[in-house]
């Protein structure tokens, strides 16, 4: 088959997803933001793989199922989970705990905040892992851009976890506070409680969610456990091949190929 990915980086694992279906005889196109233009010349590819959540991936995804081609992940869930507002309601309907989160302009959250809502993290609407995520201890840390909507969490003081899973296998590493995948993290034995959480996630998205990530943080005072974000396709870098005994590449691959087998 002909496949494209659509991804920002060519490395990393794109590339090694690359070179596993490559070696399977399939044929493999990555799309970055250097060549990616949304037109009918992506419909010469039988399906896509869409690596990246950034928004004009994201786009092309829903060009690409208008035109009955499918994209692996579904851009929709992509989308859903790319977007923090909508990450958070869901998770909040399928049951889980999550912070207070506080939405406005700068001005009106100078005026409606109170200082026991301190610290709070803001994080970008639109945005995964850690990137523009900023603890703010007071009201005068609060950033100054006019009318743009600011989208703040409560900070829970905790054990924070980085949790992958790749269908049934989950691997949970305790990660530093706003921190990314990529840091050093010491890996545990997945506690029965998280566990849940990714079973019930999985339920709830059927054959949409074969793989991806939770930053869980377990509350200090309540041992209860918080979903600070999720994401449908992360590196996977925390996984060491050498002690899990596989290579996350080759099993994403597989679930890929499967998946679009059914469809």
């Amino acid at each position: 088959m002909k496949i494209g990915i659509l991804s920002k980086r060519t490395r990393m694992l794109t590339e090694k997803i690359k070179l596993c279906l490559e070696n399977k005889g399939h044929q493999v196109t990555i799309f970055t933001l250097k060549d990616l233009i949304i037109n009918e010349n992506l419909l010469n590819n039988d399906f896509y793989i869409l690596k990246s959540k950034s928004l004009f991936f994201i786009y092309a995804g829903y060009f690409l199922e208008a035109n009955n081609i499918s994209v692996v992940p579904n851009p929709r869930i992509s989308y859903s989970q790319k977007n923090r507002v909508h990450s958070n309601f869901l998770m909040k309907k399928i049951g889980f705990l999550r912070p207070n989160i506080f939405m406005g302009t700068q001005k009106t959250l100078r005026e409606k905040l109170e200082t026991e809502d301190f610290p709070l993290i803001l994080k970008p609407i639109m945005g995964s892992g850690s990137r523009g995520v900023k603890k703010i201890n007071s009201l005068h840390e609060l950033p100054a851009n006019n009318n743009e909507i600011l989208y703040l969490e409560n900070f829970v003081e905790g054990i924070h976890y980085n949790v992958y899973f790749i269908e049934n296998y989950i691997c949970t590493l305790i990660k530093p506070p706003l921190s990314n995948e990529h840091v050093p993290m010491d890996r545990i034995e997945t506690p029965k409680d998280i566990e849940d959480i990714i079973k019930k996630w999985r339920f709830y998205h059927k054959d949409n969610s074969l793989f991806g990530h939770f930053d869980i943080v377990r509350e200090n005072n309540s041992s209860k456990l918080y979903c600070v974000d999720v994401g449908s396709f992360p590196e996977f870098s925390g996984i060491n091949p050498q002690v899990e005994g596989f290579y996350p590449a080759e099993i994403i691959s597989n679930l890929i190929l499967r998946q679009i087998g059914k469809i």
